[in-house]
């Protein structure tokens, strides 16, 4: 509830929560993209940029690929799932099976993990955690990692 006694917005409820119980996954996402980014630098022939906000690269591959790779080995993308288990539990509301780290609860994009579930009677939770942006003003996508910590980055959308 907020102080005006109205119900408070579900997802900043949801958005609230997530940090509070899972801070060292997120923390873990983190590092995850992080060490992705330090790897454009050196792996790409020719294709990463070093900007003022970090290096960029052109190659979709050096970002999802190597950012679910990056989760799985740190044991982060198994427990991304829970997220939504913390979510519906802040919503007062069910999840209809347990989700899995694999589509349709889990994939990796070009932005980070999301995860999402269909929760009865209350619509689609989707949890993004962005830890790259996608610069599309040129000719060809740039990627690049956030400068804003995951914490900071996370987004809650009921659909």
């Amino acid at each position: 509830m907020t102080d005006a006694g109205a119900p408070a917005d579900p997802t900043a409820v949801v958005r609230e929560r997530l940090p509070a119980e899972h801070g060292p996954l997120l923390d873990a996402v983190g590092t995850c993209a992080d060490a992705v980014a330090r790897r454009w630098s050196a792996d790409d022939a020719g294709d990463a940029r070093p900007t003022v906000d970090g290096p960029t690269t052109a190659d979709r591959d050096a970002v999802v690929p190597a950012l679910r790779d990056a989760l799985a080995a740190a044991g982060a993308l198994d427990a991304l799932p829970g997220l939504l288990a913390t979510g519906a539990d802040a919503l007062d509301a069910a999840l209809p099976a347990d989700p899995v780290a694999a589509p349709p609860y889990l994939v990796v994009t070009a932005t980070g993990p999301v995860v999402r579930a269909t929760l009865p009677d209350a619509g689609r939770l989707v949890v993004s955690v962005r830890v790259f942006e996608v610069d599309r003003s040129a000719a060809a996508p740039r990627y690049r990692r956030l400068g804003a910590p995951v914490r900071e980055t996370l987004a809650v959308e009921l659909r």
